[in-house]
């Protein structure tokens, strides 16, 4: 069986993304889903002088092992200012430096969400140029605008159809 590893790039205690994340992993076939929480990743804010002084956390190791072990990474992205996470941000300066290809050449669904109606366009697209960078295969990504009135907390569910179907299909279309 394959192994699905997905997150909410946010470190927030009831982060909207990481609720996306789950739902949109459940809608994979045959997988085993490892659903991180970034709050377990909280490392020291990356510096040169800090990785020569103690070489890198064992938490970025770990993080860099989950992705390495995976065959799938799915990620919700949520935006600040415009940008990623500064959570997300810390490990993935850390995890690049063990390899500049951090995420090893595995495909990826790349997906966003915010209470507002661009829902993290920006970041998602920010997102779908620089992994191929960072060495991820981006087999497709998804943003749910004005997560608040389209996604039924209680149930854990889309609730808005027409994006409930785009991004199923988008899903479908992924061989894993």
């Amino acid at each position: 069986m394959k192994k699905l590893l997905a997150f909410g790039a946010s470190n927030s205690s009831d982060s909207i993304n990481k609720q996306l994340a789950s739902y949109a992993s459940k809608h994979f076939k045959n997988v085993t889903v490892d659903l991180l929480d970034l709050n377990d990743y909280e490392m020291p804010i990356y510096s040169k002088d800090r990785e020569k002084k103690d070489g890198f956390p064992q938490l970025a190791q770990d993080f860099y092992k989950k992705i390495g072990d995976s065959d799938f990474v799915l990620i919700s992205f949520a935006e600040n200012n415009g940008n990623y996470t500064t959570a997300f941000k810390n490990i993935l300066d850390w995890t690049s430096r063990i390899n500049s290809k951090t995420f090893q050449e595995k495909p990826m669904l790349l997906l966003a969400t915010s209470p507002g109606a661009r829902g993290g366009g920006t970041v998602l697209d920010i997102a779908v140029k620089r992994m191929p960078f960072q060495g991820g295969i981006v087999k497709g990504s998804f943003s749910l605008p004005s997560f608040n009135e389209n996604f039924d907390t209680e149930k854990g569910v889309i609730s808005n159809s027409a994006l409930n179907e785009q991004l199923f299909k988008i899903i479908d279309s992924i061989e894993l």
